[in-house]
């Protein structure tokens, strides 16, 4: 059993407790450290965005269709939906020559709910570019042009839309992709199962660049440059990924996937990070991704109470008062401090 990462307190006793599992690897395969099990597989979902965008830079897109670094930012996002996000997609949309109806992802309110009121308040529904997909399923769409391949269905499994990205998990990975468990995701493309350790060794290869060649290096150099240059078209208004990012990148690039689970990046430590909360409760992920970070000696005291939202997060009542606290719980302290 995993152990117990964060508790919810209310008041002076604990709510609930969140079990889960984490893995700081180096791009050599190394565990610099570890907590639970990291050989089950679970789904990281968006949180390998980062690396479902490298066939798409790869593919030359960016320079066909006069594209720049942020629609290779917003390649990576799981975006609000806010009008910064849809204006550029509606953008992108127009530069590859396609229309939205060729975006299989499905319709959805924006999720930042200021933005989800207004647009119903001017008698508006939801659209595809609203989806925080949206901008995945774009590089996808600018990829099969510029490879000059059908756009039906490219969102399934065996689609050459797909297979690029599970190409790019086999090597940077280490792993065979057609053994791995797999299912679709919210947005209808597919999702792989993988180990935790796997996919933070995949992460510390998108971070230690000095490891790859070619192409590949310099796709991955970009994506990295984007990313840190626009962190808010990667989230949004009061997401935890443009928050951080804001402060701490490019040294620390981190991405929210679904149901508990994070991953990051860190360049200069040439480390790779991937969590898991097993009960999916993703303020226990924003939790245990404080407390991984604290302990690899990457959080100033400073930049931890400025984040503190999100690390430390109250718990309030209907009125406003404090009723208890998420915190780390006291596995974190059998971590010995790193400093990376």
């Amino acid at each position: 059993m995993n152990p117990i990462l964060v508790n919810r307190w209310r008041g002076n006793a604990i709510e609930s407790r969140h079990r889960g599992a984490v893995a700081v690897v180096q791009s050599d395969g190394r565990a610099v450290m570890q907590l639970g099990d990291a050989r089950q597989p679970v789904f990281p979902r968006s949180a390998i965005k980062f690396l479902q965008a490298i066939p798409f830079v790869e593919s030359g897109a960016v320079e066909q269709f006069g594209l720049d670094e942020r629609h290779i930012a917003m390649a990576c996002a799981s975006h609000n939906g806010e009008p910064i996000h849809v204006g550029l997609a509606r953008d992108w949309l127009s530069r590859i020559n396609v229309t939205q109806d060729d975006l299989e992802c499905g319709a959805e309110l924006p999720s930042h709910q200021a933005t989800a009121y207004e647009l119903m308040g001017e008698g508006r529904g939801p659209e595809r570019l609203h989806h925080n997909c949206s901008g995945k399923h774009l590089g996808l769409l600018s990829a099969c042009r510029a490879h000059d391949e059908r756009l039906l269905n490219y969102r399934l499994y065996n689609h050459r839309a797909q297979r690029r990205w599970f190409d790019v998990i086999e090597t940077l990975a280490s792993t065979r992709v057609d053994q791995l468990p797999w299912g679709y995701d919210g947005c209808a493309i597919p999702s792989l199962a993988l180990p935790l350790h796997r996919i933070a060794l995949a992460m510390a290869r998108f971070a230690d660049t000095k490891g790859l060649e070619g192409q590949r290096q310099e796709s991955v150099v970009r994506i990295q440059a984007a990313v840190a240059a626009h962190p808010y078209l990667v989230a949004g208004k009061d997401r935890l990924d443009t928050d951080l990012m804001e402060r701490l990148a490019p040294a620390i690039l981190v991405k929210v996937g679904a149901d508990g689970v994070f991953t990051a990046s860190l360049p200069d430590a040439g480390l790779g990070v991937a969590l898991k909360i097993d009960d999916g409760r993703d303020s226990a992920a924003r939790v245990a991704l404080g407390a991984v970070l604290t302990s690899l000696g990457l959080i100033s005291a400073e930049d931890a109470h400025a984040l503190s939202e999100w690390f430390a997060p109250s718990i309030t009542n209907s009125r406003g008062e404090l009723v208890g606290r998420e915190e780390p719980s006291s596995a974190w302290e059998a971590v010995a401090p790193l400093t990376v």
